[in-house]
């Protein structure tokens, strides 16, 4: 109960913070640390997404879904590290034009943009921690994988490669 009320209250507090252009929770808050803890604490189920590049290589993510609109509203912020082949997808119900901001958002990330046949559109390279620049899909997507920045170069994904995950375009469930 008393946990429930505290994970209520945290919530409250952050979409009161989330109202703010200007707002930014310092790493040392009791607010971020909580944050921090409630999502160390989760039992955090991932899936595997998979990018085919253009050389016929493929690798493979374990990365987070952000399905519900609190999910993909939170996305990774507060966090100080990804793994290195972890991440976030963003799933959409339909293909729509994107836009993702860096508020709150503490390390650099690379966005991929996925079209509703599994082509990647574009990606916004080592995106600025914190910013409210908004970085956009070039077209309708069905979804967006967000990894550590830089990683996609790292590993040559570019436009034109393949993206699929359960559930996603080619799939084979």
């Amino acid at each position: 109960m008393i946990r429930s009320i505290s994970t209520a209250l945290i919530i409250g507090t952050l979409a009161l913070v989330g109202c703010r252009a200007d707002s930014q929770l310092p790493t040392n808050s009791p607010v971020s640390q909580h944050v921090e803890e409630t999502v160390s604490e989760a039992a955090i189920e991932t899936i595997a997404v998979t990018v085919q590049m253009a050389d016929g290589e493929n690798h493979v993510f374990e990365v987070e879904t952000a399905i519900t609109r609190e999910e993909q509203r939170r996305g990774l912020m507060f966090r100080d590290s990804l793994p290195q082949d972890g991440g976030m997808i963003f799933p959409f119900e339909f293909p729509r034009i994107a836009s993702f901001w860096m508020r709150n958002t503490m390390i650099p990330l690379d966005m991929i943009f996925i079209r509703a046949d599994g082509v990647i559109t574009n990606i916004a390279r080592e995106t600025e921690p914190y910013t409210l620049d908004s970085y956009v899909s070039i077209e309708p997507v069905i979804a967006v994988l967000e990894i550590d920045g830089g990683r996609a170069a790292e590993l040559g994904i570019d436009a034109g490669d393949r993206v699929s995950w359960p559930g996603g375009p080619g799939a084979t469930e």
